[in-house]
């Protein structure tokens, strides 16, 4: 039997209520909906660590960011990190990345720096050598390339042009957007022309934005354009491999590195534990994943690396600290029973979420900056997401629940330490000074 070719399209700070499959009413994600029905739906799939650099990092490795080191942006990945590219590699595929890297220390990015992929049409932060109609990444040779069009279709049409090459050997191609993150320089949502308008007119707000704000009004209109054009591009690659004949012997992953809570939940889009920044959309289609539809087991991004390993027909590493999906899907593995969450950046922070609760504690004084990890913890939320699905009232201080807080609390010290870290002491509400030194908000 072939081996089968692996496509990730990868979309940055995509929630995961922006896709049909989830929900949501403007009709925006046709192409995500259709291979959700036909193939795997991830209903319920979380990141663990929202922020761009360290959510590649754990994808890339399938280990979590304190182990790896990129516990924040502008930390590249270690040299001697193992890849999927090197393991597809060593299994005779060619490996393709297209997009945003972010986990270099330099732009363009230096060979040594790429993960081990071998076609190489990409920026480090592409954010920063692009704007939404101005695409330019650097080739193999580190040789700046201008793409025309949309930033969306640019990159796409670059990874059709890929796919589209003959080849011997199958492929592994990880294709990696920009959108539907904000542009850096400008703080705002490019949508292609015209979008931003059409959707405004129709515009449907998640509860959680409607109730908070932030910086809703303006932004999310341009977002869920961006949104509508990258299932557009979805739609064109799948359309692609179909004329290719080469459809049904790919596996295509479609997923995000993390959401978006549009400053509601701190002073910008994401780096908190709320469902809006750690919640993504995510399904699977190919060999192994056919005809499954909505999958309710919990998923970690900690697990893609190893589930497409799985899928190809190769083994999985004994260092990633991630499960195979497929392994569920078959009925070989019990699903997840809750995931768990790093935070950087903003504030060190930790969670864990279940399928009823969310909880979390900080480091009180933490730099989220320069601090991976604290030895001292205070518990700053608990949340009810049956009774309150926008995560409006925090129980942390709720004497009734505190039974809870103790189960959970002792289930995150656990998860803590298989992700390989120290256990440390964690201060209860109950605790006279528990609140000092916590920077969240939200």
């Amino acid at each position: 039997m072939s081996r089968p070719n692996v496509i990730v399209f990868f979309t940055d700070q995509q929630r995961w209520d922006t896709v049909g499959a989830h929900g949501n009413p403007l009709e925006l994600t046709p192409n995500f909906d259709r291979l959700a029905k036909t193939g795997t739906f991830v209903a319920n799939s979380f990141t663990c660590q929202p922020v761009c650099g360290p959510a590649r990092s754990v994808f890339q490795t399938g280990r979590y960011a304190t182990v790896t080191g990129c516990y924040r942006n502008d930390i590249p990945l270690p040299k001697d990190e193992t890849t999927l590219a090197h393991h597809f590699d060593a299994a005779g595929y060619d490996t393709a990345y297209i997009g945003k890297w972010h986990l270099g220390s330099a732009e363009p990015v230096a060979p040594g720096e790429r993960g081990g992929y071998r076609h190489w049409l990409a920026s480090n932060i592409l954010e920063f050598t692009s704007g939404p109609f101005e695409t330019v990444v650097h080739d193999n040779h580190g040789r700046p390339v201008r793409l025309p069009g949309y930033r969306v279709d640019a990159l796409t049409d670059a990874a059709i042009r890929y796919v589209a090459t003959p080849r011997d050997d199958p492929f592994f191609l990880f294709l990696s957007f920009l959108e539907p993150h904000h542009q850096n320089q400008t703080d705002n949502y490019p949508a292609p022309l015209g979008y931003e308008e059409r959707i405004r007119r129709k515009l449907a707000v998640p509860g959680d934005l409607a109730a908070l704000g932030g910086s809703t009004a303006v932004h999310l209109p341009g977002y869920l354009g961006m949104v509508a054009r990258l299932d557009e591009a979805f739609g064109r690659l799948v359309e692609a491999l179909y004329s290719l004949g080469r459809l049904d012997d790919t596996i295509i992953l479609f997923t995000s590195d993390h959401g978006c809570h549009f400053k509601t939940r701190n002073n910008e889009y994401k780096r908190s534990c709320h469902e809006a920044s750690i919640r993504v959309p995510t399904l699977l289609h190919g060999p192994g994943f056919e005809d499954v539809g909505a999958f309710d087991g919990l998923v970690s991004l900690v697990d893609l690396a190893p589930t497409l390993l799985d899928a190809a027909g190769l083994a999985i590493p004994e260092i990633m600290q991630g499960r195979s999906l497929l392994r569920t899907i078959r009925g070989g593995e019990a699903p997840r029973e809750d995931i768990f969450v790093q935070i950087s950046e903003h504030h060190v922070g930790r969670a864990l979420r279940t399928r009823r609760w969310k909880y979390e504690i900080e480091a009180p004084g933490g730099d989220g900056w320069n601090d991976p990890a604290s030895d001292l913890y205070a518990e700053a939320r608990l949340y009810d997401l049956e009774e309150d699905p926008n995560e409006l009232h925090n129980l942390v201080a709720s004497p009734a629940h505190a039974e809870t807080r103790a189960v959970l609390q002792g289930r995150l010290l656990a998860l803590m330490e298989e992700a390989g870290e120290t256990r440390p002491e964690i201060l209860s509400v109950e605790s006279r000074n528990w609140h000092e030194g916590l920077v969240s908000e939200g």
